[in-house]
């Protein structure tokens, strides 16, 4: 039962944030995943429904790299990320931490993000 609670206070959060958190085709939504073992990103368009950039730690470029979905990762992730949006025109974006807290792999991603060039 415990788990399932924590399920539904992360929906909750989720939603509660996704209210007031939009993204446009001039600043996108950068949405994060954080799963056992894998971190995925995307830059999403709200208005029109579609995903701009898309970034995980299963594509085969980071697989390369060996970046697994820990805090080290959502660096080599962030930054890698940050390049692939500068390279697609994304230079502004806002950040949906998608319910999770904003410390240790979040917070770890959106500074890689930061540094490698995104605003938000």
């Amino acid at each position: 039962m415990k788990t399932v609670y924590k399920a539904q206070l992360l929906q909750k959060r989720k939603w509660r944030i996704r209210k007031k958190v939009t993204g446009t085709a001039a600043r996108p939504r950068l949405t994060v995943k954080f799963s056992g073992k894998h971190i995925y990103a995307q830059a999403v368009n709200d208005d029109a429904g579609t995903t701009l950039v898309f970034l995980s730690t299963l594509d085969a470029d980071t697989r390369k790299s060996s970046v697994k979905g820990n805090v080290a990762g959502a660096k080599s992730l962030g930054a890698a990320f940050a390049a692939k949006a500068k390279a697609a025109g994304i230079t502004s974006v806002v950040f949906d931490r998608n319910g999770r807290l904003f410390h240790g792999r979040v917070k770890t991603f959106a500074d890689a993000a930061r540094e490698g060039g995104l605003q938000f």
